[in-house]
């Protein structure tokens, strides 16, 4: 059976699939969603298990991430003052999601490094 997606324009204009999909699929956000995976990390946590994110840029898709409702941000009074990040339903449905790709990604890997060489090797 085929699959059937919804392409009719929102009020906007706009594809309302790409408009869901553009915040949780971008560069560092399903990265950041799955570090959140185990549960409640402080920002310079997230920061170290996403990598080579600036600052600017993890503060930016954080907010866009909470904007959307895949995580929170709670704040802890101090001092000092710390502030959790943490899945949402909606963000832990995600990943849940999302895993079994992340697992081909990972079984899949070599064999996309093999055709990259062989690419080049053209």
């Amino acid at each position: 059976m085929p699959l059937t997606i919804d392409t009719e324009m929102d009020e906007n204009g706009q594809c309302p699939i790409r408009a869901i999909l553009t915040t949780v699929m971008g560069k560092w956000s399903s990265l950041i969603l799955l570090s959140l995976k185990g549960g409640s990390l402080r920002f310079s946590e997230i920061k170290r298990g996403v990598g080579d994110i600036t600052q600017r840029v993890l503060t930016e898709n954080l907010r866009a991430l909470e904007r959307d409702g895949y995580l929170t941000r709670t704040v802890i009074p101090g001092p000092p003052i710390e502030v959790h990040y943490e899945l949402t339903g909606l963000g832990g449905e995600f990943v849940q999601h999302y895993m079994p790709l992340v697992r081909w990604a990972t079984d899949r890997r070599e064999a996309v490094l093999a055709a990259r060489e062989n690419w080049e090797q053209k």
